[in-house]
């Protein structure tokens, strides 16, 4: 049975660094389009990174928000997916999940698209 499942989250400062995680079982790892997505109270969930497992990571898509902040990276032999979340601010606040694509070929953020979902792991922010 294929899953998702985040870890990492948690409360930091403004400008302070978190790392998620989010380990992926029951798929075929290698050939996998990978998003992180958040979704703030109130507000709609957005795309945040994606990337292809089978290609470089410099491939990976960004948000606008989120260029030069965060990095997604993965590493094959864990089948694990990372969101490395730099200088965090406030708006970054919010439920972060990790999502897979198991038939688009390259990343992309059309949540739509993507056919599983990790339950969520909670990242909050400080003033």
């Amino acid at each position: 049975q294929a899953q998702l499942v985040e870890s990492g989250g948690g409360s930091v400062q403004t400008g302070g660094s978190l790392r998620l995680s989010c380990v992926a079982s029951g798929f075929t790892y290698s050939r996998l389009c990978m998003g992180w997505f958040r979704q703030a109270p109130g507000k709609e969930r957005e795309g945040v990174a994606t990337i292809y497992t089978n290609v470089p990571v410099d491939s990976a898509v960004y948000a606008d928000s989120v260029k030069g902040r965060f990095t997604i990276s993965h590493d094959n032999a864990k089948n694990t997916v990372y969101l490395q979340m730099n200088s965090l601010k406030p708006e970054d606040t919010g439920m972060y999940y990790c999502a897979a694509d198991v038939k688009t070929p390259f990343p992309h953020l059309t949540d739509r698209n993507y056919n599983f979902w990790g339950q969520g792991t909670q990242v909050t922010v400080s003033s």
